[in-house]
């Protein structure tokens, strides 16, 4: 696999959380090597405020974001998509559109933060560990040698950054 620029959807059930730190955190971490988008199998419509919180905190852009149906990705005249990483559980167990070019897909499964009854501060320390976690991955996916791997051995090291 060999791109100019690598573009990575992460798909989470809502979009309003996981998925759009992870959109944000490959834009910065990426340096223009890999491009993120986000979206959801339902998406809320609505961006969690913690998790644009936590990006503003990380010193990151919080402008732009918006919690969007993954049918954007599988539509004629969207980014051709190199790898695609469910974040949470429900989506990953849903049945995926297609996505052209067939990209390199792996599910990277994070707690949910914005699930059950707790308090604010609660659910921000949740949207923080969740930023950590996503922030670990990235920097795995960036580290590897993309370009030196067969399919088979991409295929497999995208699936292990998801047991880390």
């Amino acid at each position: 696999m060999s791109a100019s620029v690598y573009n990575v959807l992460f798909v989470c059930n809502g979009n309003s959380a996981r998925s759009i730190l992870a959109e944000g955190l490959m834009n910065h971490l990426g340096q223009g090597r890999f491009r993120g988008y986000s979206a959801g199998s339902h998406p809320t419509g609505v961006v969690n405020p913690f998790a644009l919180e936590a990006l503003e905190k990380l010193g990151l852009p919080t402008g732009g974001f918006r919690s969007k149906s993954w049918d954007e990705f599988a539509r004629d005249g969207a980014p051709a998509l190199h790898f695609v990483f469910t974040v949470c559980d429900k989506a990953a167990g849903e049945l995926c559109p297609v996505w052209p070019g067939q990209p390199m897909t792996a599910h990277w499964g994070v707690a949910d933060p914005a699930a059950g009854e707790v308090s604010d501060e609660r659910r921000q320390k949740l949207v923080r560990e969740a930023a950590v976690i996503l922030t670990r991955r990235i920097e795995y996916l960036l580290a590897l040698p993309i370009d030196k791997l067969d399919a088979v051995g991409l295929q497999q090291a995208v699936r292990d950054i998801g047991q880390r």
